[in-house]
């Protein structure tokens, strides 16, 4: 929450609800990116309890920055609260990913159509040599730069709608699916940088039709393949 937000609510900035000294950003962060990456990376597996003193330890934290990144990671749905009052990684079994994916069939198709015309030139330029240097590539296992390439693509047409509300509602669905498909549908790189680059075609060309229906396959692509695959 930043300062503003603090106001609003009453709150003394750098101060928590409970009276208790805020933990500096930078070690907030810290933890947040260190744990998301372990996720990403699968160092952090569904279902798994996050042993706090352990995960402080090996980050060089305290306490508080600690608990404040993991609030932050529950925040955003990659963390829930276990037993007690300890945090695990978030478990997204393949039905509620595919219940996901329905609603994002719904949403994001809608966003990309939204969005054609208002995309800056150097954004959809960026995006496009992610994705060529990824498809020169020789690895057929999502890396970290798989996943960026994937959010900077979906963020791209999510965050250009014009629709604050509909992009938000896409971010959050879109980590209840990325959860099941790091742990899942880890071989799937190739049938997504093509997708990617035809929807990445259609939003070039201003096309919101074709940038609709490209976006519709490749999430209906996403649910045949996890239909197929998963077991």
């Amino acid at each position: 929450m930043d300062q503003a937000g603090e106001a609003v609510l009453g709150i003394e900035p750098g101060v928590t609800d409970a009276g208790e000294a805020a933990a500096p950003s930078n070690l907030v962060n810290l933890v947040y990116t260190s744990v998301t990456a372990m996720i990403r990376r699968r160092q952090l597996r569904g279902g798994h309890s996050i042993v706090e003193a352990k995960l402080a330890a090996q980050l060089g934290v305290s306490r508080t920055p600690l608990r404040e990144g993991l609030q932050r990671l529950e925040g955003e749905g990659l963390v829930v609260k276990g037993g007690g009052r300890s945090f695990v990684v978030r478990h997204v079994d393949l039905g509620e990913y595919l219940q996901s994916l329905k609603v994002r069939e719904i949403l994001e198709p809608e966003a990309a159509e939204a969005a054609c015309g208002h995309i800056p030139e150097a954004e959809i330029a960026a995006v496009r040599r992610e994705i060529a240097g990824l498809q020169a590539g020789s690895t057929m296992l999502h890396t970290d730069a798989h996943w960026q390439s994937d959010d900077a693509l979906h963020e791209l047409f999510a965050r250009n709608s014009g629709n604050d509300v509909l992009a938000q509602m896409i971010r959050r669905l879109r980590v209840t699916t990325r959860l099941f498909e790091i742990a899942r549908l880890q071989d799937r790189v190739a049938p997504d940088l093509r997708e990617h680059a035809q929807i990445l075609d259609a939003l070039e060309s201003h096309d919101g039709k074709a940038a609709r229906k490209a976006v519709q396959a490749h999430i209906r692509s996403l649910q045949r393949f996890a239909l197929a695959t998963v077991r």
